[in-house]
This record gives structure tokens, sequence and C-alpha cells, in this order.
């Protein structure tokens, strides 16, 4: 006989088992997903895994893969890529660009076409959205850290997100190449804010200590920008660098921060300076760069004090 499993390790491994779905829908937005062999990859019964896939995100398998390809269809559009409507239809799984065009205006109210040539005034309404008073939505996850007395690296691959743009704002940005890396990651999906530094302290904090990983390095991963993804279905991984031979358990998940080229800028100030950070980089240097942006997600690297003595 064995022991029934508890219910708080059981939803912990139902979520581990979500999050890789979700993890293999964005990385194959581009192709059709097959419900079956999304089934096998979380280890549910394929008979069961759309009522499963539904209860957990509360959206059924076609509404979030319509959802996402849309919002990272929108994104493409917003950064300055020369690709054609077209290509960027394709790129997000679309069959025919009038049925992109369709689906788009439905979700955003205008043409891609549109969207794309008012991409500086929509920049402009979201940064002034970010100067209301305290209590008011925050778009960027990361100004939740506080004591940023030290100098981390932040490195960036995909920009995501927007912030209030301060022309003083200027980061020695480098392109270097960056080896990968090995994470253990938990996830938190809800607004961005300060649930983010209560979650590296409440949750990570212990599981790093109680796995002796105070020391290791610590990446912050926003993957959805709120001014194109509902609130609560915004998602936020808090990832460790570990060892290759951990063993993944309860809702905590591996996988691997690819490698390559990166736009990697060092940032030093107060918590409130990120969002002028990130506007800078995304939608200043990066346009005057002449480079684009590729599928990878951004990240910020920073030690594990950093991470634990934010303040909310």
């Amino acid at each position: 006989m064995t022991n029934k499993p508890s219910e708080q390790a059981s939803r912990a491994e139902y979520a581990r088992r979500i999050n890789r779905v979700l993890n293999y829908i964005d990385a194959h937005l581009d192709q059709p997903l097959d419900g079956a062999h999304l089934a096998d990859i979380a280890n549910f019964s394929r008979f069961h895994f759309h009522r499963i896939f539904a209860a957990w995100t509360g959206e059924t398998l076609g509404s979030y893969a319509q959802r996402r390809r849309l919002e990272k269809a929108a994104f493409r559009l917003s950064c300055g890529s020369k690709e054609t409507v077209l290509e960027t239809a394709l790129a997000t799984g679309f069959q025919s660009g009038e049925a992109f065009a369709r689906a788009f205006k439905l979700k955003f109210g205008c043409t891609p076409s549109a969207w794309r040539s008012t991409t500086l005034e929509r920049l402009k309404t979201q940064a002034a959205a970010i100067g209301q008073p305290p209590g008011s939505q925050q778009s960027n996850p990361d100004q939740v850290f506080g004591n940023l007395h030290q100098e981390d690296p932040r490195a960036f691959g995909e920009p995501q997100g927007s912030c209030h743009l301060k022309e003083e704002i200027a980061m020695d940005v480098r392109i270097i190449d960056l080896p990968k890396a090995h994470i253990a990651y938990q996830r938190l999906i809800g607004p961005y804010g300060p649930a983010i530094g209560q979650f590296w302290r409440g949750t990570i904090a212990p599981w790093m200590h109680s796995n002796g990983l105070s020391d290791q390095t610590c990446y912050g991963i926003g993957y959805d920008d709120p001014s194109l993804t509902p609130a609560s279905k915004c998602r936020y991984d808090a990832c460790v660098e570990v060892p290759a031979h951990l063993v993944a358990s309860g809702q905590v998940d591996t996988q691997t921060l690819p490698g390559g080229r990166y736009a990697v800028a060092r940032f030093k100030g107060k918590p409130e300076g990120f969002a002028n950070a990130w506007m800078w980089l995304t939608r200043e240097w990066m346009p005057s760069s002449g480079m684009q942006c590729d599928d990878r997600p951004c990240f910020e690297m920073f030690s594990a004090v950093t991470a634990m003595d934010a303040e909310t």
C-alpha cells in the first residue's frame, strides 16, 4: 500500500506538468499543436487532458494558443522588424494573412498594419500610465526588487514590457556571448508587481536554503507584456542556477536558459529607475543598434542577496 500524496504535493506536481505544456506551446507557436502530444508532455491522460488544461489555466487549449499567437504577433509588429505582416502571421502559426488579420482585429480592434504604425503613440500612452499614483498596476515586474546597491549584470534577449522613458538614462551596452545555464524555476502567474518580491522571499528563498543553493546566481524571467496580456495571465519564472544532476520535484522544474549572443547592460540605481532603464534599452538602444529581437526570453541576472533583500 502506498501513501496518498498530500493535496499540496499533488497540486504542485500538476502545476509543474502544466508549466511544461505552456513552455512547449510558446516554443512552437508557429506549428500545429496536437492535444495528444501535449498530454504526453504533461504525462496526463489524453482523454482528460483538455479538461485538466482548462481547469488549471481558465482557458481551453485552443483559446490559450490563439491568445499567445496574437500576443506574440503584436509584440513582433511593435519591435521595428522589417518582416511583412504575412511573415509575422506565418511565424506565429496562422495559415494565411487573411485569417491573421481577422483574428488580430477581433482581439486588438485594429489591423496589424495599423498596430505597427501606431506603436510610438501606444508606447507614450503606456509610459504615461506608469506615472499613476501608488496602487496603480505596475507594468514592469522588475520594479519590485529593491536594495540594488550592488552592480548586477542584466542580460536581455527578446525585450518585453513597457517602461517610462527618461532621456538622461544611458547604460553601457555590450554584445557578448553567454553560455547556456541550467536552472531550476518556479512560476508565478498573476499581476506583475510586489507579489514577485514576496514570491522570492516566501517561496524561493526557503527552497534555495534547504537545497544549499543560497549562493547561486538568480534569474528573473517575465514572459508577458502586461499591455497585451491580461494581468491575471502574466507569467514570471523565479530561477536559480543549479547543478545538472539536480532532480526536480513538486512545483520546481528545470530547464536550460539559452546561450548565445546577448545585449548586456549593467544597471545600478534605485528600483524606480528600472522602468526607465528598460524603456531606454528596448525603445532607444535596440532600434538604433541595427539589431533585431529574437525569440529567446529576456532575463535579469542578479545575486541571491539582491533578490532576498528586496522590499515590497
